[in-house]
């Protein structure tokens, strides 16, 4: 999963991770600090330049203060190594003194470039992979940095945080959603053809099954051959009850009568299978506009697969406009070596992904946040 994107970011963190160390050694070196329980060095005496360490002293020092953070007993070998006491974790990586190394931007700009070009490669939408440059940049650039910090680990912190930033979308908690809303709740399902859109809502039904929720299908989707017999033959397997009509038969009314027979049956959960064609397609949007409108359904779900890429921001994009979506499901996410559309999707329409398919069983729906891309990037 995100196997190529994965790669192509822990060469190019090593890379600036270099680059910013280079920077910091390259700076004339702090003060000394007086140990408590040794003697204070001697002050040069009028013109003479205090001695320097070597550039492998200071590279050990950093080694130290790592071995310290990561608990490995070096806390003493550290503070006597840099001549101070150990580090906190990162987020007193930047220091207000003048003696911290400050990163300059003109240092930096290739590589930034190299990584806005590593995430166009890898399907990310352009603004998006703009954003996650420019807060990087932000992360790094202008900033008093200690030179006792582990870069690598200074690295990689500030590039999660710019992915994070990217991915900070206001999320839907599904099931606290239907939790909390008079029933029947209403969901009604969008996407182009060969996404996995049917087995989506047959994972969400398996899903709130499991939570004791009764549920109602809706075969909406009379247009595509084999669709009706499809979405029955999920709703056999997970023993759910199935409103259909007979294929070529208005979707609108498919909708309503499963709407209203959950209403009488006093269901739970309705969700909506709709038909599935390009997102350029007139009259496709125009009866999810019919759809939306008849059935009232309390979210409309976007479902897109994954291995699209750009194409699948695009759907989303083209669907928000038409009906509006509430959320997103991404597809097939288990076999995407990119990641473009999961960093991308809910940044082009300020909605969030909500779960990702990871396998073919109707368990693997797994919920998405950004932690859990974020863990996938850099495990």
């Amino acid at each position: 999963m995100f196997k190529n994107l994965r790669d192509r970011l822990t060469a190019f963190k090593d890379r600036l991770s270099k680059k910013v160390e280079e920077e910091v050694d390259a700076a004339p070196e702090e003060v000394e600090v007086e140990t408590v329980g040794a003697a204070a060095p001697r002050p040069p005496s009028h013109g003479e330049v205090a001695p320097t360490p070597p550039v492998d002293d200071r590279r050990a020092a950093r080694r130290a203060m790592r071995k310290a953070r990561r608990g490995d007993g070096g806390a003493e070998e550290a503070a006597a190594a840099a001549g101070e006491a150990p580090v906190k974790p990162t987020e007193e990586a930047f220091t207000d003194s003048i003696l911290g190394k400050m990163i300059r931007e003109r240092k930096l700009d290739d590589l930034l470039d190299d990584l806005e070009t590593i995430l166009l490669e890898s399907d990310v939408a352009l603004p998006v992979a703009e954003e996650i440059k420019e807060a990087l940049k932000g992360e790094l650039v202008g900033r008093r940095l200690r030179r006792d910090v582990d870069m690598e680990d200074f690295v990689e912190e500030a590039l999660q945080a710019a992915i994070r930033k990217v991915l900070a979308v206001e999320p839907v908690d599904l099931d606290a959603y239907i939790d909390s809303h008079p029933k029947p709740v209403v969901l009604m399902f969008v996407g182009v053809n060969g996404t996995g859109k049917t087995t989506a809502i047959a994972r969400i039904a398996h899903r709130l099954k499991k939570r004791g929720l009764s549920v109602v299908l809706a075969a909406g989707d009379t247009f595509r051959a084999g669709a009706i017999e499809q979405i029955d033959l999920h709703a056999q397997r997970l023993g759910v009850k199935i409103i259909k009509h007979q294929a070529g038969s208005d979707p609108a009314a498919v909708a309503f009568d499963a709407v209203e027979h959950a209403r009488a049956r006093y269901k739970d959960v309705v969700l909506i299978d709709t038909a599935g064609r390009m997102q350029t397609n007139t009259n496709l949007m125009d009866e999810m506009k019919k759809i939306k409108r008849i059935a009232q359904p309390n979210l409309v779900i976007f479902v897109g697969d994954a291995l699209a890429g750009n194409d699948a921001v695009e759907q989303a994009r083209a669907f928000d406009a038409a009906v509006g979506i509430d959320l997103a499901i991404l597809t097939k996410i288990d076999a995407d070596a990119k990641g473009g559309a999961a960093l991308s999707i809910a940044h082009a329409v300020g909605r969030p992904v909500a779960f990702v398919g990871t396998g073919q069983n109707y368990e693997d729906l797994e919920p998405f946040d950004p932690d859990w891309m974020v863990e996938r990037l850099f495990s």
